[in-house]
């Protein structure tokens, strides 16, 4: 049996006051820690009593990219192509409901899948497509 545990994953932003209103305020999660470096954020959010954090980073702070990559990333990010994240809930309808009130780009209301899950999609504002299945 192993003791790994999903400690961290992450997903690009392009805002930071988008990505912190979007997280913190839309979603509800934590914010767990901010680091600033040369103009750009890292920012890690996460549930509340969850271990689990998502660090939302610049895109283009890889030294390592390219020119056409960063220019690639931009556009998959801009299509809602690039990153992705699956989240889980008891009360798909009500969590839904609080996500729409709080302008979160909408891509899919809750639909009960031919492949057995019910949930729904958003878009954070960076392009990132957030799933949310319900628990049963």
């Amino acid at each position: 049996m192993s003791d790994l545990t999903i400690h961290q994953t992450y997903l690009p932003h392009t805002g930071k006051d988008e990505a912190l209103a979007f997280y913190r305020d839309t979603l509800g999660f934590e914010v767990r820690n901010e680091v600033g470096y040369n103009g750009m954020y890292w920012i890690t959010v996460g549930p509340a009593g969850s271990e689990t954090s998502i660090v939302l980073h610049p895109p283009a702070a890889d030294p390592g990219i390219t020119e056409d990559e960063r220019r690639t990333i931009s556009e998959m990010m801009a299509k809602g192509t690039y990153a992705g994240l699956n989240l889980a809930t008891k009360d798909l309808d009500a969590t839904f409901e609080r996500l729409q009130k709080g302008d979160a780009e909408v891509v899919q209301e809750p639909t009960e899948q031919p492949y057995g899950v019910r949930d729904c999609a958003f878009r954070d504002p960076a392009g990132n497509l957030i799933r949310i299945q319900e628990l049963r």
